[in-house]
């Protein structure tokens, strides 16, 4: 192969659209920009975004970003924090009542920092694999 005997591929090169030729070529005359207004005129754009002086969507829309609206209703739990607490069946209930987690929280995930001493039960709580794996090895369980 040489430089000079490389084309590119059939169908991928087309030739430019010549408007303003003429009636037969299908974009004579207005070019295929209508009739009238602004933008069939020569420099006739505005900026992105702008809505002829309307406030524009994005001004008009709330801005949020990425910050969840449900990170606070989730609490993050120690495993050692989970022994603590002087309950047959630890829920979100009993995290409550020993003041493991504010009122508010919906939902609890346990991680993995600190040792799990005893066999604990563990219901309705998210786990991560760290934690589920040393609440097993302590002779827990967990119900889903």
């Amino acid at each position: 192969m040489k430089l000079n005997s490389i084309k590119p591929s059939e169908g991928a090169k087309h030739s430019k659209r010549r408007v303003g030729r003429g009636i037969g070529s299908g974009l004579g005359k207005t070019a295929g920009r209508g009739h009238k207004g602004q933008k069939s005129r020569t420099g006739g754009f505005h900026k992105v975004g702008f809505e002829g002086g309307q406030m524009p969507i994005q001004r008009r829309l709330p801005k949020r970003g990425f910050v969840s609206l449900t990170k606070d209703d989730t609490a993050r739990v120690r495993t050692s924090e989970l022994v603590a607490v002087q309950a047959d069946v630890i829920d979100l209930l009993a995290l409550k009542q020993a003041k493991v987690v504010p009122a508010g929280v919906r939902s609890v995930k346990v991680y993995l920092s600190g040792e799990v001493t005893r066999a604990i039960s563990v219901q309705g709580l998210l786990l991560s694999k760290g934690a589920r794996a040393a609440v097993e090895a302590a002779g827990g369980k967990i119900v889903e």
